[in-house]
């Protein structure tokens, strides 16, 4: 029996994590994160715990170490097996130990596996990761700091077993978060945002390229941690070189000098401003039962199923005539609106539009690697190249099977993946775009969904970058090795990164060239990069981490699943690369031993599960109140702790069933079966509701609904409009007008939609435009000036 003393759960459980310590060093456009984790075993038994941590699925975990009293143990990277029987040896001789190792479904969930403690008994562990931070619309650079796991939802059939989670509230979070951050960057910091609150922002020196800023006191860990840096002058092409390692062998990889490059293409004026009218469209959203949760905890009547709602409106009205499309939801089975992609039309967009008003988040599951298996399938309709939309909250656990899939089918679409709330795979929503071709974005927090799309569906729109080439001019005896897989996309604005290792003796003051030559619209384009081979200072191995993480991402790919041959040479290549960079890897692990005293460990272990806060956390207790000599559940007899450790782990990690129960319950009923029966909706948003009446063509029509969203009366549109000009006509300057006189803070969300509108006025050739320009100003009470809206 259990005494109620400790750190308990609401269910009277011992929870042998106290605090986590947190220091973030961001240089430039490169994270550093070390994390400290305590842990204090206050049972009277000696505790065997596996903690699930989630690390961004980009991360280069770069060193693991223990602290037990005064004594520090430094892991080392060895391959899995042997890390395991090596972890197995030592505990069943009583001594400690202590392995880190990466789910084998998914890179951004990692186990924890502490043991075996003493009774009072504490240990630190440190743990340290290198990550690139992405760019967002705004040019800011994210950094996350993973706080919710949420549950992986594994198909039916997939390996693994259901593991059933206790949830805790946040206001119960038995262990504290203290969170700083240091930042420095050639540029000026101008500032720094978080999602939590920040205490002010500390400028290290004058010229304000250093600044550091704190998580401020009493923050709860029950959410993702969200940091946003912004600087002067922003994103310009730059080169690190890192200096190999002096204990390395000359020639390898950490022996030798390692180049980071940060290319950011600036495309033509003209050519980005051109949109394409064609293409193939594919939508896939998410309809499992966690899309029905708040997008945002302090703000509940926003779902994520609702938002998405939304956000699928606003691309349905900015798509452009001539196009195909269609629509995919997904949970446990999917469903599609047209049976293939249509043409984009006033009939059957209105069709999709009344479907989209009526998803549910009532499909249970997430398996989406079947409606992807469905899409991928059909024919590729010639002269509309394929963009496929993914929208989810992420919660599956075949991420690399569904990845797997997008890269099979990359040469034929490119997909844009959104993660929609706190707890989204990072691993899941990167890979899918990073292997698809596209570009990835996140909505957490109080983030808007649409302007983040809506940024996505102008990079689908414009032109496709194609036959992209690399070539390298350094001086002679320098050679050069790229670590990074080929550049296949580049995107206005966006950062595309370059890992190489350069190999051969060159002066101090020796320079060299890199150029990326690419074509954009039939117009051949060039960014080219000069920088100095001498070493940086003071980035220790963060580049060479990067570059190996670079590495063994692109060989894991390359694994074609069937156990043969191939595979096996791949999978000693990264364990080759890992073992040597120190990075970890799925077919690697962390090890860290400390010998005991020889007192073998025999009695059997006692299983708890629960979650605190954000880590699942499943402990085993070393039991002898009982003579019965029971396995662990589910472990066969004889089973090595090892075993029994790995097979739990990873069920945990890759195998969680998403709760069966109801979720919260929302403005919106839970289920309507298969009626079209309106769903009880909060006020709509004025914008959404403009948006909604706009037809394909991009014309609005004069009716009352139209003059309700204008906040007038029927009577005082129509009696305003000068005689000479069709309703239409009328009805669509009025609708712009409002947008650009209320709506410019906006405007991201609203622009495509906007720029059919004003080629369909231009096609009109309406007489008295500027007349009516003036009237729709007076009714609304703007000053928007015909240039400005395009006409």
């Amino acid at each position: 029996m259990m005494s109620d003393w400790g750190l308990l759960t609401r269910l009277k459980e011992k929870v042998p994590l106290k605090s986590v310590e947190v220091e973030l060093q961001v240089r430039d456009h490169v994270a550093t994160v070390v994390s400290t984790l305590n842990y204090e075993n206050k049972e009277d038994k000696p505790l065997e715990a596996v903690f699930i941590i989630p690390l961004p699925g980009d991360a280069a975990v770069c060193h693991f170490s223990a602290t037990i009293g005064q004594k520090q143990i430094v892991a080392e990277v060895k391959e899995k097996k042997q890390a395991h029987e090596e972890y197995d040896d030592f505990m069943s001789s009583g001594g400690q130990a202590f392995l880190l190792e990466e789910s084998d479904q998914s890179p951004d969930i990692f186990s924890l596996s502490v043991g075996s403690l003493p009774p009072g008994e504490s240990a630190s562990i440190r743990l340290e990761y290198v990550t690139e931070l992405a760019v967002q619309a705004d040019d800011g650079l994210r950094f996350c700091l993973p706080a919710v796991l949420n549950p992986r939802y594994q198909p039916q059939g997939s390996e693994g077993a259901s593991v059933q989670v206790t949830s805790v509230p946040a206001s119960l979070v038995p262990y504290s978060l203290s969170f700083s951050a240091r930042v420095s960057s050639p540029r000026p910091v101008s500032k720094v945002e978080s999602n939590c609150s920040l205490d002010p922002l500390q400028y290290l020196n004058t010229e304000q390229t250093q600044a550091t800023v704190k998580l401020a006191a009493g923050h709860k860990f029950d959410r993702d941690v969200e940091v946003l840096i912004y600087y002067k002058d922003a994103h310009q092409p730059t080169a690190v070189v890192e200096a190999g390692q002096a204990s390395a062998k000359p020639g390898s990889l950490m022996g030798d000098p390692v180049v980071m490059l940060s290319l950011y293409p600036e495309f033509p004026q003209d050519v980005v401003s051109s949109l394409a009218s064609c293409g193939e469209f594919v939508f896939l959203l998410d309809r499992s039962g966690s899309m029905d949760f708040p997008m945002n905890k302090r703000k509940r009547d926003q779902t994520r199923i609702g938002s998405a709602r939304d956000t699928l409106l606003l691309l349905l009205k900015s798509l452009p005539m001539g196009c195909y499309f269609n629509i995919y939801s997904f949970g446990t089975r999917y469903e599609h609106i047209f049976p293939k992609s249509v043409e984009y039309s006033q009939k059957t967009m209105g069709k999709a539009v009344k479907k989209v008003t009526f998803m549910k988040a009532n499909l249970r599951g997430t398996e989406i690697l079947k409606p992807l298996q469905h899409i991928h399938s059909q024919p590729c309709i010639p002269n509309h190249p394929r963009q496929v939309f993914v929208f989810t909250d992420g919660q599956v656990g075949n991420t690399k099977d569904v990845i797997s899939l997008v890269k099979k089918n990359s040469g034929s679409h490119r997909c844009f993946s959104f993660g929609i709330g706190e707890g989204a795979s990072s691993a899941l929503i990167n890979g899918l775009a990073k292997e698809g071709g596209g570009h990835a974005q996140f909505i957490t927090g109080a983030d808007r969904m649409q302007p983040k799309v809506m940024q996505s569906l102008r990079f689908a729109l414009h032109p496709t970058v194609v036959d992209i080439s690399v070539t390298w001019d350094l001086p002679k005896e320098v050679s050069v090795t790229v670590l990074s897989p080929p550049i296949t996309t580049l995107f206005q604005g966006q950062r595309s990164l370059v890992y190489a290792q350069l190999s051969g003796q060159s002066s101090e003051a020796a320079e060299g060239c890199v150029t990326v030559k690419y074509s954009l619209a039939g117009h051949p384009l060039q960014t080219q990069l000069n920088f100095s081979l001498k070493p940086a200072q003071d980035t220790g191995s963060t580049v060479h981490s990067l570059g190996a993480l670079s590495l063994i991402r692109s060989l894991e790919m390359e694994k074609k699943g069937d156990g043969g041959e191939h595979d096996e040479v791949v999978r000693k290549k990264v364990v080759e690369v890992s073992v040597q960079s120190g990075v970890s890897s799925a077919f690697t692990a962390f090890i860290a031993v400390n010998k005991g005293n020889g007192e073998a460990i025999q009695r059997p272990l006692v299983c708890r599960d629960f979650l605190a806060g954000a880590m699942h956390l499943r402990c085993y207790i070393l039991d002898d109140s009982s003579g019965d000599k029971q396995p662990v559940k589910g472990a066969a007899s004889g089973t090595s702790l090892t075993k029994t450790l790995k097979s739990v782990t990873s069920r945990i990690a890759c195998s969680f069933r998403r709760r069966q129960s109801a979720p919260p319950k929302t403005s919106e009923k839970a289920s309507y079966g298969d009626k079209d029966i309106e769903p009880k909706q909060p006020p709509r948003d004025p914008l959404l509701q403009l948006v909604s009446l706009q037809k394909a063509s991009g014309c609005w029509e004069l009716d009352p609904a139209l003059a309700d969203a204008l906040g007038k009366t029927s009577e005082e549109v129509e009696n305003t409009k000068p005689a000479s000009v069709n309703q239409e006509v009328w009805a669509t300057i009025l609708a712009m007008i409002w947008l650009y006189g209320f709506k410019m803070d906006a405007q991201e969300e609203w622009e495509l939609l906007a720029i059919k509108a004003a080629s369909w006025l231009r096609a009109q050739n309406a007489p008295c435009v500027t007349e009516c320009v003036e009237a729709g100003n007076a009714l609304l009470g703007c000053n928007v000036q015909k240039d400005a809206l395009g006409l």
